[in-house]
């Protein structure tokens, strides 16, 4: 009898190790989600304001973009992006992974893609894509 007692208590200690860690990894990966949604929207922000102020969205790409928010455009308009927002070595905004954004413009819309947990630009057929996009 005092087997079974130890032995049911090791299992319920290791479901329990399992599941906090399950909790644990979950709530990491939904600090990140939520932490790239703001930094979408101060983005966003910014860029909508950039257009007010300029008159059009940016040309090229993340680094671009990124250069033309902070005064390297053709009015010297300085927008302030957000304190949160991070940026890798060469100045391109990055996501809470450490990938730059895609960063892409129509006339009255923008699109911004994250590679999401994997680091990876995946296109629709991969199972395992888990990319985010978000558009204004």
């Amino acid at each position: 009898m005092k087997k079974i007692l130890v032995f049911i208590g090791i299992v319920t200690v290791l479901v329990g190790v399992g599941w906090a860690s399950r909790a644990w990894t979950t709530l990491r990966a939904n600090a990140k989600t939520a932490k790239f949604n703001d930094d979408v929207e101060n983005l966003f922000t910014a860029l909508q304001k950039y257009k007010e102020r300029v008159g059009s969205y940016p040309l090229g790409g993340n680094l671009e973009v990124a250069r033309a928010l902070m005064g390297a455009n053709p009015k010297n308009v300085i927008v302030i992006v957000g304190n949160k927002s991070q940026v890798n070595e060469k100045g391109e905004f990055i996501d809470p992974w450490g990938t730059a954004l895609k960063i892409y413009f129509s006339d009255n819309a923008v699109l911004i893609r994250s590679a999401g947990p994997n680091r990876r630009f995946d296109d629709s057929t991969v199972m395992d894509a888990d990319d985010f996009i978000r558009s204004n």
